[in-house]
């Protein structure tokens, strides 16, 4: 891979200050006080929160605890999703800190999958990226790693090791030099318009010319919607990581630098705001 080191660590090192405040209709012995973090992006919700859970357990009669979970302006938030996904959807345009209640009763089975356990996040984050290198490199890369080499990469994420992380995941993000690329490019769009979870399909980083194909092309092939017409203006952002990347960016750069950890570029879009 081309070696922009900094912007590895900028998009690793990406932190979003949050306020967690406990549901009103939580019954508790003593006033709640809302409680302060700043949240990894790279994360996920359930991986970070254990401070969280032990502030607002203390002033919860124990009766009334049961599994926690977390909500934006009525949405509840997937813990499977990176915090980054999440709030680039949900929030993007808001004031920081960003603002998300925090619940221990009546579960949305409807919205969320159970977390029992950070077994149950590590599993998801290691199916994803075993799909990833399935995609990239018909899971060569990942089958020839042994299992000590998992668990680096899942320890890198959980401890937040930047350099334990990369010595790993940078063997996932090589390819053979005559292939200029990878085979196909991992991502999920995600439109925060839509009930749909998101769009997923085949998408290759060369044109069968030799040219590098962009961030604009891989648009206007999957979601033709995020792209402004020709004589319109534009309605839509395309955020990843809380920035928009230009359309002429290569999918190939963004995928090998703006993948997190799970190996899927996570990308949203979102209502640009009128104001």
């Amino acid at each position: 891979m081309t070696d922009d080191k900094d912007v590895l660590r900028d998009v690793w090192f990406g932190r979003i200050p949050t306020c967690f405040t406990l549901y009103q209709d939580e019954i508790t012995e003593r006033e709640a006080e809302p409680y302060y973090l700043l949240l990894p992006r790279i994360s996920y919700l359930t991986l970070v929160t254990d401070k969280v859970k032990k502030h607002f357990q203390k002033v919860l009669r124990q009766e009334e605890v049961s599994e926690i979970w977390f909500e934006y302006e009525g949405t509840p938030l997937k813990w499977h999703y990176p915090i980054g996904l999440l709030f680039d959807l949900h929030a993007s345009n808001t004031a920081l800190p960003w603002s998300i209640t925090v619940h221990f009763k009546n579960f949305p089975e409807k919205d969320l999958l159970h977390c029992h356990s950070k077994d149950v996040i590590e599993a998801h984050f290691m199916a994803c990226i075993k799909e990833a290198d399935a995609l990239k490199h018909k899971s060569q890369v990942i089958n020839e790693m042994q299992k000590k080499d998992h668990k680096q990469l899942w320890m890198g994420l959980q401890n937040d090791k930047f350099e334990q992380f990369w010595a790993i995941n940078r063997k996932l993000m090589e390819y053979p030099p005559e292939d200029s690329g990878f085979r196909y490019i991992p991502f999920r769009i995600y439109q925060a318009t839509t009930e749909r979870p998101f769009i997923q399909k085949l998408f290759r980083p060369i044109a069968s010319g030799g040219q590098l194909h962009t961030l604009g092309d891989l648009l206007k092939d999957v979601c033709p919607s995020a792209i402004a017409p020709e004589d319109g203006e534009q309605k839509t952002q395309v955020m990843i990581h809380g920035i928009e990347p230009m359309l002429e960016t290569p999918i190939q750069w963004l995928s090998e630098h703006m993948s997190y950890p799970d190996n899927f570029l996570h990308i949203s879009i979102i209502p640009r705001p009128t104001d």
